[in-house]
């Protein structure tokens, strides 16, 4: 099956996982703020643990991994590598995937009881991603820089 075929169910496919990763990002850091206000070793310490666990192993990481493979899939297929626009985008989407890795980190303080942020702390991280997505958007319906 050639790519202008593929095409269609790609970037479906590609949206429908960016919504998924980026529902779980907004999530997990407010799962954090109100986990970083219990005691520590608590049943609901253990609880916040396991929800933590649960939206990490299945929405989170499966999610990212589908949207950088299938968004790389894309833009070999349209062949916007070589475009400043889409750089710029991945750079942002990978400053993501390193927020992504923060929050994994994040989550195994909490498991060790080493969690030194504070609720305030996790409120003001949640807004990171909201403020990822507005250029990320951005970038890819207006494509600025291309010639």
């Amino acid at each position: 099956m050639d790519f202008a075929t593929l095409y269609p169910w790609l970037l479906w496919l590609h949206i429908i996982f960016v919504i998924y990763w980026m529902a779980g990002m907004f999530m997990l850091p407010r799962y954090f703020a109100y986990h970083a206000e219990c005691e520590v070793g608590s049943a609901e310490d253990k609880a916040w643990q396991e929800r933590e666990a649960k939206i990490a192993k299945i929405i989170i990481n499966p999610a990212m991994a589908v949207v950088f493979v299938l968004g790389f899939w894309l833009a070999g297929g349209l062949r916007v590598m070589g475009e400043p626009w889409f750089w710029s985008k991945f750079a942002l989407v990978f400053a993501l995937g390193g927020l992504h890795g923060f929050f994994s980190r994040c989550r195994k303080q909490f498991v060790a009881g080493t969690n030194t942020r504070s609720s305030r702390q996790y409120r003001m991280i949640n807004e990171i991603p909201t403020l990822a997505v507005i250029p990320i958007v951005w970038l890819v319906v207006f494509k600025p820089f291309s010639g």
